[in-house]
């Protein structure tokens, strides 16, 4: 009974503040002093003593809202994290109930049926094959779902490794290995090189154009260096798209001087795979078939709840060799009458990732999805036109996705003070990240409730402090 109370009332808390949120009550962004709120939540009474239910469970629910940044906000638009769709929040609380472990098939059948679907149709969306039930010999795609982007990053190189130097697992990483990436690559590239134990030093610059874009025109004279160094190349990484400014690297071009050469190509889709619903956007991604592996994380363009990222392969046998497991209580002759996933990622225990992807793509369907991805960077562009004539501000960039990169007049320590004044007032939330050498104001259209009467706000509210040098 007590399960079912608490959960009502959170529900219907949650409820209202999203509504609340939606038309734009109150800020999209506190940040009280962390004692504060220590003291406020009465954490460590809490956790000392229990209690949390009934009265006391609504009171601290309360203030736990009232300190929360509001993602349903029009007036976010700050990181590539999805503005979740409430049945991705209803899969995400079934799936913490049930607790169904899912990276072997006995702990979650119906968790690992949805994965395995789902992976499926990322792969066909991509223009791989998907992988056939029950598995079968033949060449066919494959994937995981993971709990991010990072650790996907990790597990697509894992297998890239396993193709080069497939004995690494059992001695060790071979010191010639070295990764090539634009200088724009996302920093868990190089996380990933440290925890394999090659080193920042492995993380190579691919040659990029002046936006950063990889160019593939020059990596052949990039090879021929490595090579005379008497390096390996494990993978090149490519943008699909970049974090900063959300620009797409031509995968076509690199794609098929990867395949002459004998490279793994890995491009770093996170953010931007998205795009694959649309018959419209789908040509920023042209001929991202050609790459070996790719990551796609749901959680941010698929308004999914955090978090939520497969890593898929063009040959499923390359992501089998990523990991060697060896536990006899898991890996052993049984009967199996669905799939285990847990030889495919770092994780034994995994949550019911796909379920929260799954709510969303079935309460949706995918030309809704469409629409949205479609939606959001059609008001990139218009953010961005309004912007360009606003006297004295400057665009780094045509949007192609649904990041919008800007300064105001002023130098680079004036956009991060403006970015601090705007969440001090809390009325917007945006980023600001380094391009082309120099410091931007950057807005992440994540909201489908955010318009043009924001960005008019947004703007009227960046002109309330100008440039001290004006």
């Amino acid at each position: 009974m007590g399960f079912a109370m608490d959960a009502r009332n959170a529900v219907e808390a949650l409820a209202a503040h999203l509504a609340e949120s939606e038309n734009r009550a109150g800020k999209v962004i506190r940040q009280p002093p962390m004692g504060e709120l220590i003291e406020s939540l009465e954490l460590e009474r809490l956790i000392a003593q229990g209690g949390l239910t009934g009265a006391a469970f609504g009171t601290f629910l309360e203030r736990y809202l009232a300190a929360a940044t509001r993602l349903h906000h029009p007036g976010y638009m700050a990181h590539q994290v999805a503005v979740p769709h409430p049945m991705g929040a209803v899969g995400s609380l079934i799936d913490g109930t049930l607790n169904n472990a899912m990276a072997i098939y006995e702990m979650g059948p119906a968790a690992s049926a949805i994965e395995f679907v789902l992976v499926n149709w990322m792969l066909a969306k991509v223009g791989w094959t998907p992988q056939p039930l029950p598995p079968a010999e033949g060449a066919s795609g494959g994937g995981v779902l993971t709990h991010g982007g990072s650790l996907a990053n990790l597990t697509a190189l894992m297998a890239a490794r396993a193709r080069i130097d497939p004995e690494a697992w059992q001695d060790g990483v071979s010191r010639d290995l070295v990764v090539l990436a634009p200088e724009a690559c996302h920093y868990s590239i190089a996380r990933a090189l440290g925890i394999m134990g090659l080193g920042r030093r492995a993380l190579r610059a691919a040659p990029a154009d002046a936006d950063e874009r990889l160019r593939p025109d020059r990596l052949p004279e990039a090879l021929g260096r490595l090579r005379d160094e008497g390096c390996r190349v494990l993978a090149v990484v490519a943008n699909g798209c970049c974090t900063a400014a959300g620009l797409y690297d031509p995968l076509r071009e690199a794609g098929a001087f990867c395949r002459e050469n004998g490279l793994w190509l890995h491009v770093d889709a996170a953010h931007g795979a998205s795009a694959l619903l649309s018959e419209r956007l789908r040509p920023r991604l042209d001929g991202l078939e050609l790459a070996d592996s790719m990551i796609w994380d749901a959680h941010k363009m698929l308004r999914t709840p955090t978090v939520c990222a497969a890593v898929l392969v063009r040959e499923r046998a390359d992501l089998d060799r990523a990991f060697r497991q060896e536990a006899s209580y898991l890996f052993h002759d049984k009967d199996q009458p669905g799939f285990d996933f847990i030889q495919r990622t770092v994780e034994c225990t995994k949550a019911a990732l796909g379920l929260r992807l799954f709510m969303v793509l079935a309460a949706e369907g995918e030309a809704a999805l469409a629409r949205y991805i479609e939606g959001r960077a059609d008001f990139a562009r218009q953010a961005a036109e309004r912007i360009r004539r606003q006297p004295g501000f400057e665009v780094a960039v045509e949007p192609e996705s649904n990041i919008v990169c800007f300064r105001a007049p002023g130098s680079d320590e004036h956009q991060l003070d403006l970015r601090r004044r705007l969440l001090e007032r809390g009325r917007h939330y945006l980023t600001t990240t380094a391009f082309r050498g120099r410091r931007w104001l950057r807005i992440t259209a994540m909201n489908p409730g955010t318009d043009l009467d924001d960005i008019e706000r947004l703007l009227a509210e960046l002109g309330e402090s100008p440039c001290p040098d004006a």
